[in-house]
């Protein structure tokens, strides 16, 4: 029934067009986003044909028999449009089963994209992958989200510390100086997590010069213009994420990151349908980080799962 093809760079404009006019798909599922570190990963990305028509993309990449739905992505999942029917959807993942065995592959692990990010109900695979393919639930992280059309009451504590930045002068604009906030941050990670950020400096201004407005850097400053924190806001139709969010020493002194949202939430992106603040779990496993997720309930946020799935062929 449904004719699979491995994307190909000569597909690119097809595969863009697609995501454009999708129901679930975001601006990371463009190429250009994709295959900024087409080095580290070996793109399986795969096209699904019915009746000679473009029905449905797949982010994929390959390591050794096992399909990863994508790892150089926060999510992943079946991009599809508006046309695709559950019974379609789960034929398509019959067949793909077939499809990948024949391929010499072995298992699936698979990450959907979240229900905040979809334009329309886009939950076909979810049932698809339960039904026809024994899927198990093997990772479970959570966000907080906040809809800032029924904001909840923020903890007095947070309160407290965004009234007190105010009266310390401090003031949140949109700046292009990504490489001071990098400074903050990777310092940050290196203290608390002996880790780096995810992209390197050079990364993020390559994405952010790709997708200007999408990646947008917004920042704290003190009165005397020194930048005490930022955070980088991944914007998608309906949807502002944060991806990135540090203060310095004086920066969480002066409770930058509380004026950072207080700002964003209350009027930078008052309009927005959803606000997430992002996943609170330690790296490489779903244990809760107490004092992040305190911080993010803090400010309103609440539950949204980001959920990896996994099957066997």
């Amino acid at each position: 029934m449904f004719e699979i093809r491995r994307y190909t760079e000569a597909d690119k404009a097809a595969w863009d067009a697609f995501v454009a006019q999708s129901k679930n798909g975001t601006f990371l599922f463009f190429r250009d986003y994709m295959d900024y570190h087409r080095d580290r990963f070996d793109d399986h990305s795969l096209m699904f044909y019915l009746d000679g028509r473009l029905y449905a993309l797949l982010p994929a990449n390959r390591v050794g028999e096992t399909l990863y739905t994508h790892q150089g992505l926060s999510y992943g999942g079946l991009v599809m449009s508006s046309e695709n029917t559950t019974a379609h959807v789960c034929t398509l993942f019959a067949e793909l089963n077939v499809w990948l065995r024949d391929e010499g592959f072995s298992r699936v692990v698979y990450k959907a994209v979240p229900w905040i990010y979809h334009r329309l109900p886009s939950e076909e695979d979810l049932y698809a992958v339960y039904l026809k393919c024994g899927a198990r639930l093997v990772m479970r992280d959570v966000s907080s989200t906040i809809n800032p059309q029924r904001l909840v009451k923020w903890k007095r504590d947070r309160r407290y510390a965004s009234n007190k930045a105010r009266k310390n002068g401090i003031t949140v604009e949109r700046s292009e100086d990504f490489a001071a906030f990098w400074d903050i941050l990777s310092a940050n990670l290196m203290e608390k997590f002996q880790a780096r950020p995810v992209h390197s400096i050079d990364e993020i201004l390559l994405l952010h010069s790709r997708f200007p407005d999408n990646i947008q850097l917004w920042v704290a400053k003190g009165c005397d213009g020194q930048l005490l924190g930022g955070t980088v806001l991944y914007i998608n139709e309906g949807v502002v994420h944060s991806q990135y969010i540090s203060a310095s020493p004086l920066g969480k002194r002066l409770h930058a990151v509380d004026a950072i949202y207080d700002d964003i939430i209350h009027r930078a992106f008052a309009d927005a349908q959803f606000i997430d603040l992002g996943t609170s779990n330690m790296p490489h496993n779903s244990d809760l980080h107490d004092s992040l997720i305190y911080q993010k309930e803090g400010f309103g946020g609440r539950a949204v799962c980001y959920d990896t799935y996994e099957w066997t062929l």
